[in-house]
């Protein structure tokens, strides 16, 4: 199985980003973690590294209820960073309502819904997604 080289975690709960942490490490999913507490910090370190194209996550974990910035705010104003590299986001909530649920699906840029807590089967269906694209040069 292929290893990520960066992924990022926007999630404001410290239990659950331990949690993420300890389990992309177990499962070697990936080689290194970007951690912010919410939309805003995320943006405001995202933005020169999208923009300059270096060490870009490959993956985004992103929490949708957070505080100063959340989820949906830090997505409408991230699919306006011109960027070469493809980035992967994936939508992780403890929400289960469907109106959470297709309104991720509007955005281009989110490629699943993830309920909380992250499992060894998310990692796969996030790493089977991210080798099919990447096969197919998405």
């Amino acid at each position: 199985m292929p290893v990520i080289d960066i992924t990022c975690i926007i999630d404001d709960d410290p239990i659950h980003v331990f949690g993420v942490k300890r389990i992309l490490t177990l499962s070697n999913f990936t080689r290194s973690c970007m951690i912010f507490k919410n939309g805003q910090e995320a943006l405001d370190n995202l933005r020169p590294i999208l923009i300059s194209g270096t060490r870009v996550p490959e993956i985004i974990l992103l929490d949708i209820n957070m505080p100063i910035m959340d989820g949906w705010e830090f997505l409408e104003e991230f699919v306006k960073i011109p960027t070469s590299k493809t980035v992967t986001i994936y939508i992780v909530s403890s929400s289960i309502d469907p109106a959470d649920i297709d309104r991720a699906k509007a955005y281009e840029a989110v490629s699943n819904y993830i309920i909380k807590p992250v499992t060894f089967e998310s990692l796969k269906t996030i790493m089977a997604d991210f080798t099919e694209n990447e096969e197919s040069g998405e």
